[in-house]
């Protein structure tokens, strides 16, 4: 081989690696690129999958588990609200109470209010509970993020006023300021406007229902009406003066009240009392028109006139004929439709509430 055959090879070789490492540089100053060997599926594109999110989230909660409580995990859904049974927007003004983090049962209970009255009216303060969704009286160990306050409008004491709300709003207020919330309130001319139509319209179709049975000769013992009372189904009642028959349902309002002389209940001796009237009423706003409370007064009013050797008369004294209770009947038909027309029907507990 000549000479000049080897200087051309030597060139030739040099320039091909210059040619290289130009290459070789200008693709290192370059963008990155994806090493598609690499790549899931052999180069085919993939969506993220929710399977993915959920463990990184769970990741996250693994190293701060504080994060569950502010951040909704995917597939974990909220409780939804539970109707309160206390408070009803129906006969209440309800008045909400806001708080940044749940509060415990017992700082809730020891901020309570002394008194659950403002006036004549009651009122009671609920919170949600943080885990069950429900609306519920303060419990020691549980945590509530949010609360309501509710005073009843309107009771057979009258309507809410001006000065009952105002003590309401002061009380709830300082509940709201122990607990660090923030009370929201309904405007007080709105609320006392709503107070005296619902007063209007159970003073309207309010019935309280009473006969009196009256000796027709021989007055009664104490323990003679107590052991003939007891054969038709009454009870001692709480208060002295009051035997009742009581309602099926645990809890409920008596269906029939049979009332006589305070005096004569507290009296040592029952031997020694001397009965001559005994009052049978029927409170009808209190007990379910399924229940026929009407019937059952009628037919207690007449066995018990036949056991007792009494008159049935009214209030003023005056005998009742047969025809008056077929009147009072057909009365009561019309009155228990317009308290259901109301959602206010015989026997609910909001009926109970507001005829009371």
């Amino acid at each position: 081989m000549t000479l000049t055959a080897m200087l051309a090879i030597l060139g030739g070789l040099v320039l091909a690696a210059v040619i290289a490492h130009g290459a070789w540089t200008a693709r290192k100053a370059g963008p990155r690129r994806a090493d598609p060997s690499q790549e899931p599926g052999l180069g085919e594109r993939q969506e993220p999958g929710l399977g993915d999110a959920r463990a990184a989230v769970a990741d996250s909660f693994a190293e701060d588990p504080g994060l569950a409580d502010t951040v909704p995990m995917p597939g974990r859904q909220l409780l939804p609200r539970k109707p309160s049974v206390r408070i009803d927007a129906l006969i209440d003004a309800i008045a909400s109470v806001t708080v940044e983090l749940p509060v415990s049962g017992e700082l809730a209970l020891s901020h309570l209010p002394g008194s659950r009255r403002a006036g004549t009216k009651p009122f009671q303060i609920e919170g949600l509970n943080a885990e069950t969704g429900e609306w519920e009286l303060p419990i020691p160990g549980q945590r509530y993020g949010e609360f309501q306050a509710g005073v009843q409008m309107a009771n057979r004491s009258g309507a809410l006023n001006e000065i009952e709300y105002s003590e309401f709003l002061q009380k709830v207020q300082g509940f709201s300021d122990g607990i660090t919330g923030f009370l929201q309130a309904p405007d007080m001319l709105d609320v006392v406007a709503r107070a005296r139509e619902l007063d209007q319209f159970a003073s309207e179709h309010d019935a309280q229902l009473a006969v009196v049975l009256r000796a027709r000769s021989a007055a009664w013992t104490l323990g003679y009406v107590q052991q003939m009372a007891l054969r038709h189904g009454f009870v001692p009642g709480a208060i002295p003066g009051r035997l009742v028959m009581p309602a099926a349902e645990e809890g409920a309002p008596p269906v029939l009240l049979l009332s006589f002389e305070p005096q004569a209940a507290l009296a040592e001796d029952p031997a020694a009392s001397s009965l001559r009237e005994l009052t049978l009423s029927l409170d009808v706003p209190q007990t379910p028109e399924s229940l026929e409370p009407f019937a059952a007064w009628q037919e207690s009013a007449r066995q018990l006139s036949r056991d007792f050797e009494a008159d049935v008369c009214d209030d003023r004294g005056q005998v009742l004929p047969l025809m008056a209770f077929q009147t009072i009947g057909q009365e009561l038909s019309t009155l228990y439709k317009a308290l259901a027309s109301r959602d206010l029907a015989a026997g609910s507990l909001a009926a109970r509430r507001l005829f009371s």
